[in-house]
């Protein structure tokens, strides 16, 4: 780090890895430089390129960075490919199918030949022992030779990581440590345990939550070291880590609980949302943000309400139940490098297959021969032969369109440009019942919402997107193709925890209740880097007596059972229509520890003349003669009347005919609809 009395001004850098590039953000002072490169096998690799392309463009080696956070897809790729390690599951004597039961709920009703996902740990390393514990404390104690020849078994099987997770271990976790302290010193292999991971009752949920740590961490631990080890080497911090919550750690603790990294890169892409143009809503009276990120395999839509990123503890990926917090994205297979194909019935169809990095959509001219997203929005004339993708990707349009004509002769559709239309419609259609997802099916209407608009295509659809939801404001942040990357510069550091309590509200002990949340509060305070700048938010889960799920309100300090009950009434009231005169039940208590950082501050200027060229593109209501612009050299202030197509390195903004888009002061582009 930079130290003296007429030190540098300070460096920051962000950098998230995606399925087809990975985008860096670098902040000296105020001074904001991009990059995106393309992502590589090993990830890490992909990472120091970019932080050395940006440190090229900043004029800056490496070695000058003083901070390096970071947001990676290793932990959801093991879980969405299924090629994470080779893991054993330890429980309880009787209840070794519990992780293969699991709930009765069925993937598709109706469908007869539905499956669930198969286990990650198949049944023949799924081991027992005999103990028991109830809520009430431990009936049977463990035997430790018992434990020592189900270490033996598990030795012979060759297994790379073993999940403990035994009945009731979330309320009475003696027998569950004393299984874990055998199996570490028999195994050399990691060994997560349940009450560490999830202190939360629900056997199925703790299990699978439990496996997927095991399952993971294998791969997050070489992962991280080996980006340590690389970014030691060229004179760069070692890194923060984005965890699902939406929260930055140390890599020591994501490498003991790998499971939290799980939706790392969404999550900082909502936090880049949020940090970069919160202001909007407030400035326009709206209710929040639905956050919109297309990247190249996939497109991500949550919520920002009240200035808040919006969180769950209910995620599911890949099928399987994941109860650690996360920051709440729902994820569709439609992103830019989306295939393009068509079904038995002859209906055009969009992903979730991606071409990836390599060989990347046809138009990128690296072998890529099926059609995607990013070739129709070629053909439609939202890329052009100019373009250039990441400063480095140029545009093969002839290629695109013969890829489309293709698949036209497939569909039987009229040549390449009404494939393309297809395309671009069911991709758009795909997203708006995602965003569909997250505010209606929610209880928010969309019109009270802005939408923000990011990752590398998200700025090309979002106009589309919100004439289909009579969404009245698109905001596209100056840093709208590496957000991600940008929200890692904004996000504070974050820890949480939860304890099953489970009771009447009504018959609560306030003293006692405080005591709880006393521990939580230390535990939290713990895990730190400067606990005495945490910032600890109590939270609540509630239920009417005799329901099955839970919500999450905000509670007092101290606990006021009254205060919590009216929250939560309303809350019911907006996630479901009504509210009821049952009783209400505490079921978890919950600690959210925060040390703030302050959200990037970044200048922006521009020269002015920012018309570059002109070509026709392809509209809802017909060709249009569309005007291109620079988008770094559009002043602040200045207005820009579609159709027109705004451009930079890392992404493109489309301005429909009746749109308009005006640039803030930041650099941030705000599209409205002009009134006919």
């Amino acid at each position: 780090m930079n130290t003296g009395g007429n030190q540098p001004p300070e460096t920051t850098v962000g950098v998230d890895v995606g399925g087809t590039f990975t985008d860096v953000v670098l902040l000296r002072g105020n001074d904001l430089i991009t990059a995106k490169v393309p992502s590589t096998a090993d990830q890490s690799v992909g990472v120091m390129n970019g932080i050395e392309k940006a440190c090229e463009k900043a004029g800056i080696a490496p070695g000058d960075i003083d901070d390096f956070a970071h947001a990676m897809t290793v932990s959801v790729n093991a879980l969405l490919e299924e090629d994470g390690a080779k893991t054993a599951l330890v429980t309880t004597e009787g209840f070794r199918d519990v992780l293969e039961i699991g709930r009765q709920d069925r993937p598709s009703l109706y469908d007869i030949n539905a499956d669930k996902p198969a286990p990650l740990v198949p049944r023949r390393r799924r081991f027992t022992v005999g103990e028991r514990a109830t809520t009430e404390g431990v009936t049977q104690s463990v035997d430790a030779a018992s434990v020592r020849e189900v270490a033996a078994s598990i030795r012979n099987s060759g297994v790379e990581a073993v999940a403990v997770c035994l009945l009731h271990a979330y309320a009475h976790p003696e027998n569950e440590s004393a299984v874990a302290e055998i199996l570490e010193g028999e195994l050399d292999v990691p060994v997560s345990v349940s009450h560490e991971v999830l202190a939360e009752f629900r056997e199925y949920e703790r299990t699978s939550t439990t496996v997927a740590d095991a399952y993971v961490t294998p791969a997050i631990d070489a992962y991280i070291g080996r980006l340590v080890e690389r970014a030691a080497d060229a004179g760069v911090p070692e890194p923060h880590v984005m965890q699902a919550n939406g929260g930055i750690t140390d890599a020591t603790t994501v490498r003991n609980h790998a499971v939290r990294t799980c939706m790392s890169g969404p999550a900082a892409g909502v936090v880049g949302a949020r940090a970069s143009v919160n202001d909007v809503a407030a400035d326009r009276g709206l209710e929040g943000l639905v956050t919109f990120d297309m990247g190249g395999t996939s497109s991500d839509v949550s919520l920002v309400r009240d200035g808040a990123v919006e969180q769950t503890t209910n995620a599911k990926i890949n099928g399987r139940p994941i109860k650690t917090p996360m920051v709440d994205v729902t994820t569709v297979g439609a992103g830019g490098g989306s295939k393009g194909w068509v079904d038995p019935g002859g209906a055009l169809r969009i992903g979730p297959e991606s071409a990836g990095a390599n060989p990347g959509p046809v138009c990128y001219g690296r072998g890529g021969t099926d059609p995607t997203v990013t070739d129709a929005n070629v053909v439609l004339g939202y890329i052009g032969s100019s373009t250039s993708l990441g400063g480095e990707l140029s545009i093969d349009v002839d290629a695109a369109r013969d890829s489309l004509a293709e698949l036209a002769d497939e569909a039987g559709l009229d040549g390449p440009l009404a494939a393309a239309q297809g395309m671009y419609r069911v991709a758009n259609a795909t997203m708006t019942r995602a965003i569909r997802a997250v505010t209606l099916e929610r209880g928010y209407d969309p019109r009270n919402f802005g939408l923000v608009a990011f990752g590398g295509a998200g700025p090309m659809h979002a106009a589309a997107l919100a004439d289909r939801l009579d969404i009245g404001t698109v905001v596209a942040p100056r840093a709208c193709g590496v957000l991600s990357a940008f929200g890692l510069l904004a996000a504070d550091e974050k820890h949480d925890v939860v304890r099953t309590n489970r009771r009447p509200l009504d018959a609560i002990d306030v003293d006692e209740m405080e005591a709880t949340y006393a521990d939580l509060e230390a535990s939290v305070r713990d895990e730190c880097s400067d606990p005495d700048a945490a910032v600890v938010t109590r939270r609540a889960d509630l239920r009417y007596a005799g329901q099955s799920f839970e919500l999450t309100v905000p509670v007092d300090t101290p606990f006021d059972p009254e205060a919590a009950a009216k929250r939560f009434h309303a809350a019911h009231e907006t996630a479901y229509g009504y509210r009821m005169d049952e009783a209400v039940d505490l079921v978890n208590v919950r600690a959210e520890a925060v040390v703030e950082r302050a959200d990037p501050a970044v200048t922006y200027d521009a020269p002015g003349d920012a018309v570059v060229d002109e070509r026709e593109a392809h509209f809802a209501d017909g060709a249009y003669t569309t005007t291109i612009y620079d988008r770094m050299r559009l002043p602040p202030g200045e207005t820009v009347t579609g159709p027109a197509v705004v451009e930079q390195d890392e992404s493109t903004v489309v301005v429909p005919p009746r749109w308009e888009a005006t640039v803030r002061v930041d650099g941030t582009l705000v599209l409205t609809e002009v009134d006919q």
